[in-house]
C-alpha cells in the first residue's frame, strides 16, 4: 500500500505501524491518554498537510484559466492511498470536487476528501453546488484548506457537511491556499482587482536610455517569465506613452497561454487608430480609459475599431486609477498586471492600487541622470512615506534576478 507523496514513495502501512508503536510507548511511559491523543493529532495533521500540498499543486495547474472562479484542487484518499485526484480547469467546467469524486466512484465510500477551498453550496452559477455531491459520495471526512470568502458560501458548505454527519477539518495549509487565490480573495473582499506591478530594470533602477531605447534590458528567460505573468492575469495595463513609444501588442507569447485584456490609460485619447492594440486580431479585447473631456469623435472611432472606452473620474487632471480598478472589477477582471513606464508606475503606487511588485533586475549599470528611472513622479518628503515591501522572495531567471514582494498596507494609506 504505497503511493507517491511530495516526490517520495511512502509505504503507509509501515508508517502507520511505526507511529502506532511511538504512540503506544508514549502512553505506557506517561500513563495518560493525553499524549496519545496529542501524538495521534500531530500524525494526522502531518499527513493532512502532505495530501493538501498535492491538492494545491493540482489547483496551480489551472492558473490563468479559471477566472473569475478560484483555482481549486482535490484528492480522495482511502487507507493511505490516493484513489483519485482532480482540479477545476476553467470557469464553467466541473469543479474539483465533482471531477475527483466522479473518478473515485464507489471507492469514495468511507474515504477522505482533501480540497483546497470549501465546497460550494449555492446554485446561482453555471455549475451545480458541490456540497450535495460530497454528501452523496459517502466520504467520511473532508479536509479543507480555507473557508470560501464568497458570501454566498462562507461556511455554509462546511455546515451542511457536518449536518450530514461528515467530519470536517479546516485550516490545513490555509496560508498557502490564500496565496494561491490572492486575486480571488481580494476581489471578493473589496470589489477591486489584485494588482501586480511588473518592472524590468538595470541594477541602478533604469528602464530606458535618454533616447528611449529599452529592448532588451533583461534576458530571454526573464522576458518569457514576463509573458507567463501576462497569462496569469486577467488584464495588462499600460500608459499612453508606452503605446506611443513602443506600439506593443501586449499578448502572452508562450505556448498554451491566453491573452489578457489590454488596458490603456489615455486621458485625452491620443492612441493612434493604427496602433497594434486596435488592428492586430487577438482573442483579448482592448479597453481605453479616458476622461470625460476626451474627444467624442475619437471615442466613436475607437469603438468602431473594436475597442471599449471607459470614462473615469479625474484625479489631478489624469485618469483616476482607483475608479478605473472599480470599473474593471465590475467586468469580472480580478487581476491586473501593470507594465507601464515611469509615470504610470508612480501613479499606480501613489494611488494605492498596487498589491504586489515583481522586479526583474538585469546585471547592467546604465548610469546617466537623463536615463529613465523605473518609477517617476515626485519624491516623498520623508522616508516614512516610502513604500515598504514585505514577504520578499528572490530567484534567478537566467542571468536576471527576480524579486517579488507585497506592498505594506500601511504604506498605501500613508500616501
Amino acid at each position: 500500500m504505497a503511493d507517491w507523496v511530495g516526490g517520495f514513495k511512502t509505504d503507509y502501512r509501515i508508517a502507520n505501524r511505526r507511529q502506532s508503536a511511538i504512540m503506544a510507548t508514549s502512553f505506557h511511559n506517561t500513563g495518560t491518554a493525553e499524549l496519545y491523543v496529542s501524538s495521534k493529532t500531530m500524525f494526522s495533521k502531518s499527513f493532512d498537510a502532505k495530501y493538501m500540498r498535492i491538492a494545491l499543486r493540482l489547483a496551480e495547474r489551472a492558473r490563468g484559466w479559471t477566472s473569475p472562479n478560484p483555482m481549486v484542487g482535490a484528492l480522495v484518499v482511502k487507507d493511505g492511498r490516493i484513489i483519485s485526484r482532480g482540479y477545476h480547469r476553467r470557469a464553467g467546467e466541473p469543479h474539483a470536487e465533482a471531477v475527483t469524486l466522479e473518478k473515485a466512484g464507489n471507492k469514495a465510500q468511507g474515504a477522505v476528501l482533501y480540497v483546497t477551498l470549501e465546497p460550494c453550496s449555492h446554485s446561482n452559477k453555471r455549475t451545480p453546488p458541490c456540497t450535495p455531491l460530497v454528501i452523496e459520495s459517502g466520504v467520511k471526512r473532508v479536509v479543507v484548506a480555507m473557508i470560501d470568502p464568497n458570501p454566498h458560501v462562507s461556511g455554509s458548505g462546511i455546515k451542511a457537511l457536518r449536518k450530514a454527519g461528515i467530519e470536517v477539518t479546516t485550516g490545513i495549509l490555509e496560508a498557502e491556499a490564500r496565496k494561491l487565490n490572492e486575486a480571488f480573495v481580494k476581489h471578493i473582499a473589496t470589489g477591486l482587482p489584485f494588482v501586480t506591478l511588473k518592472i524590468a530594470q538595470t541594477l541602478d533602477g533604469k528602464i530606458a536610455t535618454a533616447s528611449g531605447e529599452s529592448k532588451w534590458i533583461t534576458g530571454e528567460e526573464a522576458r518569457t517569465e514576463g509573458h507567463r505573468l501576462r497569462h496569469m492575469n486577467d488584464a495588462i495595463l499600460v500608459g499612453i506613452n508606452t503605446v506611443l513609444a513602443d506600439d506593443p501588442a501586449l499578448t502572452a507569447r508562450i505556448p498554451g497561454s491566453r491573452d489578457p485584456v489590454r488596458v490603456v490609460v489615455d486621458s485625452s485619447l491620443r492612441i493612434p487608430i493604427t496602433a497594434r492594440l486596435l488592428t492586430r486580431t487577438v482573442s483579448a479585447k482592448t479597453i481605453v480609459a479616458a476622461l470625460p473631456h476626451a474627444p467624442k469623435v475619437k471615442m466613436k472611432k475607437l469603438i468602431a475599431a473594436g475597442a471599449e472606452v471607459i470614462v473615469t473620474r479625474s484625479k489631478n487632471g489624469r485618469v483616476d486609477l482607483r475608479d478605473l480598478m472599480r470599473k474593471l472589477a465590475k467586468r469580472n477582471i480580478m487581476s491586473v498586471l501593470i507594465e507601464g513606464g515611469a509615470e504610470i508606475n508612480a501613479s499606480a503606487c501613489k494611488s494605492g492600487i498596487v498589491d504586489k511588485v515583481v522586479l526583474f533586475i538585469a546585471p547592467l549599470l546604465m548610469t546617466g541622470r537623463d536615463s529613465l528611472c523605473s518609477i517617476g513622479g515626485t519624491a516623498p518628503e520623508t522616508l516614512l512615506q516610502a513604500f515598504k515591501i514585505l514577504d520578499i522572495t528572490t530567484q534567478f531567471i537566467g542571468q536576471d534576478l527576480m524579486i517579488t514582494g507585497y506592498i505594506e498596507q500601511k504604506s498605501r494609506v500613508r500616501r
